[in-house]
């Protein structure tokens, strides 16, 4: 293992499998830039029976049962972090937020300075809050003093995948086009060199 190598924690929530699709075409496209990557999920907050309801998330939440639980070493170890929450309402869904809220050690002695992050999300519909969930997802980062890096229209690409410039938004339910998958790629790149340019 080399130290020169970028280290990036994908750090998501998903509820019926959405968000966890996106995080494992960014880890795809990190290691295959040789990136070292951790993949890991949030806690859920729902309580069993309210799982046990929904099929799609029943199905999911035991199909990811052996994906580790982010920490707070995992903030520490990362020069970069991706961070993927569904939308709820226009904001981070409650298991990412609270994520994010138990950061206060890190953050009150400088540890997560200069992180190198972006997000991604999805909702039910292609206008369901995904821009606003996004910049959302920003409001903590900057008070980390993380250098976020947006998508932008760095990319062609990103006006055929739906053309977000804050970061990677999906529709829940759909297929993803290759245009979609190919712009997680372009701004998993961009974080990645980020990184590897303050590192």
């Amino acid at each position: 293992m080399s130290d020169s190598k970028v280290h990036l924690a994908v750090i998501y929530y998903s509820s019926t499998g959405t968000n966890y699709e996106t995080a494992k075409i960014a880890v795809e496209a990190a290691e295959a830039a040789g990136a070292e990557v951790r993949l890991r999920k949030v806690a859920e907050l729902a309580p069993e029976s309210a799982i046990a309801q929904n099929d799609q998330w029943k199905a999911h939440a035991d199909a990811t049962a052996d994906i580790p639980e982010a920490s707070l070493e995992d903030l520490e170890w990362a020069d970069a972090i991706l961070f993927g929450t569904p939308t709820r309402y226009g904001n981070v869904a409650a298991q990412i937020k609270q994520f994010l809220d138990s950061t206060g050690p890190l953050w009150a002695t400088g540890k997560l300075v200069n992180k190198v992050v972006s997000g991604f999300t999805s909702a039910q519909n292609p206008h369901g809050g995904q821009e606003s969930t996004l910049l959302a997802l920003y409001n903590t980062l900057y008070h980390w003093g993380s250098i976020i890096v947006p998508l932008g229209y760095t990319d062609p690409v990103n006006f055929e995948a739906g053309g977000n410039p804050y970061g990677i938004s999906v529709t829940a339910g759909q297929e993803r086009s290759e245009s979609q998958k190919k712009i997680v790629g372009v701004l998993v790149d961009r974080v990645l060199k980020t990184a590897s340019a303050l590192k």
